[in-house]
């Protein structure tokens, strides 16, 4: 990748890490593939950050569309140990979402990611939900108990603030099943913070290979019904990614040089008569979020590239014009100081 990576002894840690994270999750996905279905490999994108001089990252998109409805396994890194005047040093992160075309298989999102100061502060942001479009409880046990097998200690905190992020509050009711997430996270033992960071990325990734193994293999038929409610929850899924999701909207705004890349978590197809439908169900000026998210959507209800880019483009907009609607984005104990970090 031609990008100049950060000088920090951390950022290259964290950087390492969530590359061996993104090669472990991309590798397991490939062998899939290879094994039941069409033996496509991920395919790499690359995006640089002002050329690459405030670094970059890449992505691996899945080909597989026997597979996969939509599916990447994202990695950055941006940095600014060329700038003086920045507190802010590095924000290095693995952000992934699976959506399988089964819809008796679960869809999975998982975000680690570190972010360093220049006077040698840090925080960890960790993350994982599993989103199946057709509720499976011993999925979702399976899942619970590796969350729990390894945060140990932090397993209730990570659940609960996992509860609050992923809930939506105008419909009453979550995304997911299965919700961790640890906001400005970090111990004493900066070396433990590593490790732990790096144990969950690979037990969480292991255990939804696991399950999505047996879902493939034994879950193979579906009913026309089944097809409309995981249309209705990938509806659901782009919803709260684009009127809630803190991390999609600071990514959004920090700048613009990722945006396909950052919208890779949305599905192929939504439901727009039911995206219509919760118009009203939003605060002012949401509302109006919202009604210009489903004007770009065609009829179809496609989210391909072009709808991709417009859609980063209206969420920019909307908190550019309305910053005190940043109010309503979700967050765990603490909101984070993601897009100042980047300005200050």
């Amino acid at each position: 990748m031609n990008m100049i990576m950060s000088k920090s002894i951390d950022a290259i840690n964290a950087y390492n890490l969530v590359k061996n994270l993104q090669k472990r999750f991309v590798d397991k996905l490939d062998d899939l593939s290879l094994k039941i279905g069409e033996n496509k490999k991920f395919e790499e994108v690359i995006w640089l950050r002002e050329n690459g001089t405030c670094g970059g990252g890449n992505r691996f998109e899945a080909k597989d569309e026997v597979l996969f409805n939509r599916a990447s396994v994202n990695v950055s890194q941006v940095h600014y140990d060329l700038d003086e005047n920045k507190t802010l040093q590095s924000a290095t992160a693995i952000s992934t979402i699976i959506h399988p075309n089964n819809p008796n298989v679960p869809s999975i999102h998982i975000h680690i990611s570190l972010t360093t100061f220049k006077n040698g502060d840090f925080y960890w942001r960790i993350m994982a939900d599993l989103n199946p479009s057709l509720e499976n409880e011993e999925d979702k046990k399976i899942f619970d108990n590796a969350l729990k097998e390894i945060s140990k200690n932090d397993f209730e905190e990570g659940v609960k603030q996992g509860e609050k992020y992923f809930f939506i509050p105008a419909l009453n009711r979550h995304r997911g099943v299965s919700h961790f997430y640890l906001e400005n996270y970090k111990t004493d033992d900066k070396k433990r913070d590593f490790i732990f960071a790096q144990s969950f990325g690979e037990k969480v990734i292991d255990t939804y290979i696991q399950i999505i193994t047996n879902a493939f293999l034994n879950k193979k038929s579906f009913s026309v019904q089944d097809i409309k409610k995981q249309l209705d929850y990938h509806t659901l899924y782009l919803f709260q990614v684009l009127t809630l999701d803190r991390g999609t909207t600071s990514g959004l705004l920090v700048h613009n040089q990722n945006d396909v890349g950052i919208m890779d978590s949305l599905p192929k197809y939504v439901n727009k008569s039911l995206l219509k439908s919760w118009i009203d169900k939003l605060p002012s000026p949401q509302n109006i979020l919202l009604e210009e998210i489903i004007n770009v959507i065609d009829e179809k209800g496609l989210i391909d590239t072009p709808t991709k880019e417009k859609l980063a483009s209206i969420v920019r907009s909307h908190y550019k014009k309305y910053p005190d609607s940043l109010k309503y984005q979700a967050s765990g104990n603490s909101i984070p100081n993601t897009v100042n970090n980047h300005i200050k």
